[in-house]
């Protein structure tokens, strides 16, 4: 899953950003208001953490934005305005949820799984499956074929991506966005290792290989037929 964040103070965005990428998440991270709306506008998000204060444009013109052009980015608002007619007037210009400065980490994460949870159409949509392969995104337990297999962070996002875009040829530019950060170094060859690794939980013990190589274009997850 990735996570865009918006704050202009460094030291709390790095903090959340290590935080974040160590529970598995991909975290873009925007320091100012027009730079967070861009990403929010033209990049896709399972959900955003936004300070109110920030420069170039607030926080709530920036939510307030997102919700004009239909993006329904679940929304966070995370800032040291504490009053009611802080909170009031970022939850009516679109946040979904509000945290206050300074604040715990674990409870900043609990929030974030909520707000995902909650975002679901429901709460079987969490569990996804590929013929006898299941992914429970909320718990993190994957099975294929009753036999549960275990994934580190990097190979379950990877995992998630192919079984939401299961049958669809992804490219490792796209898969790179989705799941490193969106400066990450396009040339690498992170990607091929990430797969073969993945590969190798999921499909080395079972007769039908269900992560597909699509030579000079990417991967895609195929069921059996």
């Amino acid at each position: 899953m990735k996570i865009l964040v918006i704050e202009d103070d460094k030291k709390i965005a790095s903090f959340i950003s290590k935080g974040l990428k160590e529970e598995g998440f991909a975290v873009d991270v925007a320091y100012d208001g027009l730079d967070g709306l861009h990403l929010g506008l033209m990049e896709s998000y399972d959900a955003a953490i936004i300070d109110i204060m920030l420069p170039g444009i607030d926080g709530i013109t920036v939510i307030a934005k997102l919700r004009a052009k239909k993006i329904l980015t679940p929304v966070l608002i995370l800032s040291a305005k504490r009053s009611v007619d802080d909170r009031v007037k970022g939850l009516q210009a679109g946040g979904d949820d509000y945290l206050v400065k300074p604040f715990s980490f674990l409870e900043l994460l609990a929030r974030i799984h909520a707000l995902i949870r909650r975002s679901s159409r429901s709460p079987e949509s969490t569990i996804l499956s590929a013929g006898d392969l299941t992914v429970d995104v909320i718990t993190r337990e994957v099975k294929r074929n009753g036999e549960t297999i275990q994934l580190n962070n990097k190979e379950f996002a990877l995992l998630e991506y192919l079984i939401r875009n299961k049958g669809r040829i992804l490219s490792k530019t796209s898969i790179l966005e989705k799941i490193y950060d969106f400066s990450f170094d396009p040339q690498t060859n992170v990607v091929d290792v990430l797969v073969c690794r993945l590969r190798n939980k999921i499909d080395k013990n079972f007769e039908f290989k269900m992560i597909n190589t699509i030579r000079g274009m990417g991967y895609a997850l195929k069921e059996k037929e």
